[in-house]
């Protein structure tokens, strides 16, 4: 038995309706560059508009991902959904970071052969896309600093909000000083921000995915600290991952120095609770009881 925490439904159903105002958002900023760039000419303008495309989807991976998680546990899905926003939250930085490969190699081929831009459409349509992206940055900020599937949308969000600015930025110098490469260079500029942040979110997410232990946790430490309590001989073939954002989950073997009753383990087992939980944040913990029993006693086993 473990400590477990919640989220509310309506916690759940904002956020769902946060995505659909950010999805609906972007369809339209999408549209409007895509119209632009073409009649402008502006490479940055039509490589802002394909980010604003990846953001559409990431919203909608995002959303799905979101409704799934909080459908509930079954005989075929013991832990249900639990994990599709951590999937959704992988994807999506994978999209991030092929999108910008792409628009690197645009922008060099932009670059060895400039062209004249219509800089008026640029400025006006690049501040609409500013407009929109940042207030669906204030609408996912909050939920983004919790959840691994929602920063990875708020960064799709903000780092196209970014974006903008600098096609704005490279809009002004195109009409006022005619410096038309810059459009290359910005977009250039953008895309290796992309594969940074992209590549942040993608190593977290994977980390998780594949059930490495937290970094903020050190198996040693609680190894230690569990063979602290008197009646605890040993401390061995301990697993410990995160399923999602919500939820740390421990499983080790513990050797007893005495033939102990079952009501003496269930209070130790609340020690153990109690430790990891406010300790090390675990909240879910699965104890294998053991005395005399002949096997492996390292602390990480090889199977």
């Amino acid at each position: 038995m473990g400590h477990s925490h919640s989220h509310s439904h309506t916690h759940s159903d904002l956020k769902g309706r946060n995505l659909v105002i950010s999805i609906i958002l972007n369809i339209v900023i999408t549209i409007a560059q895509v119209i632009g760039g073409l009649l402008s000419g502006s490479l940055s303008l039509l490589s802002d508009a394909l980010h604003n495309f990846s953001d559409v989807i990431s919203l909608v991976v995002s959303y799905i991902a979101n409704k799934l998680s909080g459908q509930a546990a079954s005989l075929q899905k013991t832990f249900g959904y639990k994990r599709a926003e951590i999937l959704a939250a992988f994807v999506n930085a994978a999209a991030l970071i092929i999108v910008a490969i792409y628009l690197i190699k645009e922008a060099i081929i932009r670059f060895q052969d400039p062209q004249v831009i219509e800089s008026g459409l640029v400025i006006w349509l690049s501040l609409v896309a500013i407009i929109g992206n940042g207030f669906s940055v204030l609408l996912l900020k909050k939920a983004s600093e919790s959840n691994m599937n929602m920063k990875s949308a708020y960064l799709h969000l903000l780092t196209d909000m970014m974006a903008s600015v600098a096609v704005l930025i490279g809009g002004l110098l195109m009409k006022y000083y005619q410096i038309f490469w810059v459009d290359s260079v910005l977009t250039f500029a953008i895309a290796l921000y992309l594969i940074v942040m992209g590549f942040d979110l993608l190593k977290d997410s994977f980390r998780v995915l594949m059930l490495f232990t937290p970094n903020t946790i050190q198996i040693k430490e609680i190894v230690d600290d569990i063979q602290g309590i008197e009646e605890i001989k040993n401390v061995h073939h301990v697993h410990i991952w995160q399923l999602n954002e919500d939820e740390i989950h421990l499983e080790a073997h513990i050797d007893f120095k005495n033939d102990i009753s079952l009501s003496q383990f269930d209070k130790i087992l609340h020690t153990v609770e109690d430790l990891v939980h406010d300790n090390y944040g675990i909240n879910h913990i699965n104890i294998q009881p053991e005395f005399g029993k002949c096997d492996k006693k390292d602390v990480i086993v090889q199977d």
